[in-house]
C-alpha cells in the first residue's frame, strides 16, 4: 500500500554553517567591536548574546538571511523572551523546532480525515504517516496539507509504493 511521511527536519550542518558565518560577520562589523555580541548553537537551541535589545535585533537581521541562504527554513524558529544577564547584558534563546509536535500532528490527521480523501493518517512519534490505495490520492493529500499548513515547515518524504 503506497504511503509517505509528513515530518519536519532541519539540516544541522547547514544551520551550524549559517551560525558560523553570522558570527564572523558580527565580529567584522564596526558597530559590534568591543561588545559581547555572539551567537551560540546548542543541540536544538540558538542563543543570542548582546549588550542591548537593539543588538539582538541586529544579530537576528544578520542570522536569518544566512539561514535562508543555507536553505534552513526560518519558520522552524521559536523565539523566547529577552533575558537580562549580568550587568547590562542580554540574551535570547531561540528554539529550533524539529519534528511534528502532537498538536500539529492531530491537526494534520483531522484535516486529512475531514477532507474525505481515501487515505489513512496515523501519528508515529514525531511524524505523521499517510497511506492510501493509489499514488494520486496521496498526492492530493500532500497538496491539501501544503495548502492548509503554512506556518510550520513540513517535508514530505519516505514515499513508498
Amino acid at each position: 500500500m503506497p504511503s509517505f511521511d509528513i515530518m519536519s527536519e532541519v539540516d544541522q550542518p547547514s544551520l551550524r554553517n549559517a551560525v558560523t558565518v553570522a558570527n564572523s560577520k558580527i565580529a567584522g562589523r564596526h558597530d559590534f567591536k568591543g561588545t559581547s555580541a555572539n551567537v551560540e548553537l546548542g543541540d536544538k537551541l540558538i542563543t543570542l548574546f548582546g549588550d542591548s535589545d537593539f543588538q539582538l535585533d541586529q544579530m537576528k537581521a544578520i542570522l536569518l538571511p544566512e539561514m535562508t541562504k543555507k536553505s534552513v527554513d526560518v519558520r522552524c524558529l521559536d523565539y523566547g523572551d529577552v533575558q537580562k544577564i549580568s550587568g547590562n547584558k542580554v540574551k535570547q534563546e531561540v528554539k529550533v523546532r524539529v519534528g511534528v509536535d502532537q498538536d500539529l500532528a492531530k491537526k494534520i490527521v483531522k484535516l486529512i480525515k475531514d477532507s474525505k480523501l481515501k487515505v489513512q493518517a496515523a501519528i508515529q512519534g514525531d511524524a505523521v504517516r499517510v497511506s492510501g490505495a493509489k499514488r494520486d490520492v496521496l498526492q492530493e493529500a500532500i497538496a491539501l496539507v501544503k495548502k492548509q499548513i503554512t506556518d510550520f515547515p513540513l517535508q514530505f518524504g519516505n514515499f513508498r509504493d
